[in-house]
């Protein structure tokens, strides 16, 4: 049925297109349809005319607006390029400007080395001058004759001390022998050291009684005696030890009688009780003081005392190339120290 109605539709519009001319206007009608036909066959040959026209401009617009494509695409990687050698420059200043910084740095310690450079080799050359002097047989005497004016300025520099405070052996009831009445001045072989008892120090004894056992009958005199002898000690040792250059192991602190020693590692810790006001531990330096003195009824810690001070004089004693007679033999430490300095043959030795 949809078949059949469609051809029946075509003929209707068919149809409506006719148009009825009336005879009197055919030959009008007639005119205008051999214009219009003429017309299109001009059109139609301007048409065929233009075409190949057209077609040239259609290719050369192609082409132009492939040739705009690539340009564009040229201009965008030109860019690209550009923006990276924007950046290479930036690079390119940032590292001029490290190298100029380092060969500034470079600059100044090439003039530092040259620097050091000249004072090295002024240094050679006078080490080198040294080596001469002290090459051979001149430059030996040279340097003995130099040790021995030392030690004889040591010798008497020691004299000096020896003078303030003098150092007697107790030979008897009322006999009395100086320290420097020793023949020869070397030690004497198979002798035994002289007690403590038996020295005295300007006239002052020392005794480690007192400092090992205080009682209520200890004897007041008898313990001033030996604090005021163990000052002596200290500062005989004080003014000594710099005469050879010798740092002594534990200072000391000056007072006469009531003189200090310091330890800068002690072997005993002291408790809150027994610790003066002046041997507390120091906040800045980390030592204790310890009394050359009887404080109270601690003698443990004046002991010990006298013990850093014997040590001490036996460092003095192994500078000198000599060995402690004892522990507890401050006084005859002290007095063989003198004599060993004061003998012939420390000078020659």
């Amino acid at each position: 049925m949809e078949r059949e109605t469609e051809p029946s539709s075509s003929r209707g519009d068919r149809e409506e297109d006719v148009k009825v001319i009336e005879w009197e206007e055919f030959d009008n009608e007639l005119t205008r349809l051999w214009s219009l036909s003429s017309a299109l066959k001009l059109a139609t040959e301007k048409k065929m005319t233009l075409q190949p026209k057209l077609e040239s401009l259609i290719q050369v617009s192609a082409e132009s607006l492939r040739r705009t494509n690539e340009l564009e695409e040229m201009r965008q990687r030109l860019e690209s390029k550009k923006l990276m050698v924007d950046k290479t420059s930036v690079t390119c200043k940032v590292t001029e400007q490290d190298l100029k910084k380092k060969e500034d740095d470079l600059s100044a310690e090439v003039r530092s080395l040259l620097v050091g450079g000249t004072t090295l080799s002024i240094a050679k050359s006078k080490l080198q001058e040294s080596n001469c002097q002290l090459e051979g047989e001149s430059g030996y005497a040279h340097l003995k004759t130099v040790t021995n004016k030392l030690r004889k300025r040591q010798q008497y520099m020691v004299s000096q001390v020896s003078f303030i405070y003098p150092l007697k052996i107790e030979a008897g009831p009322s006999q009395d022998q100086e320290l420097e009445s020793f023949p020869g001045g070397s030690r004497l072989v198979g002798t035994k050291p002289v007690s403590q008892g038996s020295v005295r120090i300007l006239g002052l004894p020392f005794s480690m009684a007192p400092f090992t056992k205080m009682s209520f009958f200890t004897d007041k005199k008898e313990v001033q005696k030996s604090a005021t002898a163990l000052g002596y000690v200290a500062h005989a040792v004080s003014l000594l030890a710099p005469f050879f250059g010798v740092p002594i192991r534990y200072p000391l602190r000056l007072g006469g009688s009531k003189t200090y020693i310091l330890d800068y590692a002690p072997y005993i810790e002291p408790s809150a009780s027994d610790m003066s006001p002046v041997s507390t531990l120091s906040e800045n330096a980390k030592f204790v003081e310890f009394p050359l003195f009887l404080d109270g009824q601690d003698t443990t810690r004046a002991a010990y005392a006298v013990f850093l001070l014997n040590k001490n004089i036996e460092q003095l004693l192994n500078f000198v190339g000599e060995s402690s007679l004892g522990p507890r033999q401050v006084l005859a430490n002290l007095k063989e120290l003198i004599r060993i300095i004061q003998s012939p043959d420390y000078i020659y030795s």
